[in-house]
């Protein structure tokens, strides 16, 4: 039977990779004292000590835990060395079979699925960042580790994106309040190991969270320079089309700063009451009635007051798409090699919750 740890022949030496090659390490060797400069660029470290200039002590040990200690440390520094799959679609399996053993998971889908790239697409920017806000709220701990540092990789990358493009910081800026008030609990119950990794990391990735919110909130628009007709030159019933396209209450609201004319079209009851007949249910809002102080329904406080009891519709310019004759989960536009005879009718959009709730068993 071979022996499977250190040769028992070995006479002892160690020897480390150099420029040059390999060279024997002597705890009185010059060249080894020649080559200190180029330890940090070895891949093996070797540790000298010792408690007189004139001698030094070698020690086997720390050199080898010091050797696996900068590997572990270059592998989590290095964000690009953590490889994730780039795929457009997946196979869900929920339970083991004779070609496929084991399951899906969240944490798996998560890195499969190429969400680092869709957050560069406006239509999928929306939905990636919905579905990071839905994890950070209860899902977080059922991640992997390599999948909450790919977690995290995405959301550095949205950061980045709207600090440089300016585009839907209020988005960011909920994502990241759930997110802290979600480690700050997660941080106190350590104990229970609802954490993977050292809290040392997760705190440090809470000051990161504090710091982009400290710059989201310094965040100074870009004026633009006017060269030809802006936003007021409109009609007021092209301004009224636009205010009756938005689907959320608060961005009419941010839109009706802009200008006097835009805020008077912003107060308009039938606008509210329109989003209120989009977004609930007439037996949902009949509840929960809200008359002004002449008498008529203020629609405006009725349509905030039912978001706090029910969903609101969701609206995304591309979404994830799930068939259930091939039990593959894809993106809309790329499409996926579906063996039905008709596919169209096998297709499901997926809701950032329903992606979540694909992978509850």
């Amino acid at each position: 039977m071979p022996f499977l740890g250190q040769d028992w022949r070995s006479p002892g030496w160690r020897w480390v990779k150099t420029e040059d090659g390999w060279k024997r390490c002597e705890p009185f060797s010059h060249a080894l004292e020649d080559g200190s400069s180029q330890l940090n660029d070895i891949s093996h470290t070797v540790i000298i000590t010792g408690d007189d200039e004139n001698e030094d002590v070698y020690n086997t040990e720390d050199c080898e835990f010091a050797a696996k200690k900068r590997k572990k440390d270059h592998f989590r520094n290095n964000t690009d060395s953590q490889c994730f799959y780039r795929e457009k679609w997946i196979y869900v399996h929920k339970e083991s079979t004779k070609e496929r053993h084991g399951y899906c998971t969240l944490g798996e889908a998560f890195n499969r699925l190429d969400f680092s790239s869709a957050i560069q697409d406006i239509r999928r920017f929306n939905y990636v960042v919905k579905l990071l806000q839905l994890i950070a709220k209860s899902q977080l701990t059922s991640l992997s580790g390599a999948a909450q540092k790919n977690y995290f990789n995405i959301l550095d990358k949205i950061v980045q994106k709207v600090m440089e493009d300016q585009y839907n910081p209020r988005l960011i800026k909920d994502l990241l309040q759930d997110l802290s008030s979600t480690l700050c609990i997660l941080i106190r119950g350590v104990g229970k190991s609802v954490l993977v990794g050292n809290i040392n990391i997760w705190i440090c990735r809470l000051e990161t969270i504090l710091l982009w919110q400290q710059q989201l909130k310094n965040l100074q628009m870009n004026k633009q320079v006017n060269n030809g007709l802006t936003l007021s030159d409109l009609p007021l019933h092209m301004l009224n089309n636009i205010l009756y396209r938005f689907s959320d209450g608060w961005d009419i609201i941010t839109l009706g700063q802009v200008t006097p004319t835009l805020y008077m079209l912003s107060e308009d009851r039938q606008l509210w009451k329109k989003l209120c007949q989009y977004h609930f249910a007439e037996k949902q809002f009949c509840r929960h009635l809200i008359p002004s102080e002449k008498g008529h329904i203020d629609w405006k406080l009725m349509y905030f007051a039912l978001q706090k009891y029910y969903p609101i519709k969701e609206q995304y310019g591309d979404t994830l798409h799930f068939c259930r004759h091939c039990s593959i989960l894809f993106w809309k536009d790329t499409g996926h090699p579906c063996t039905a005879s008709d596919p169209n009718t096998c297709l499901m959009p997926v809701s950032p919750q329903h992606f979540i709730d694909l992978f509850k068993f």
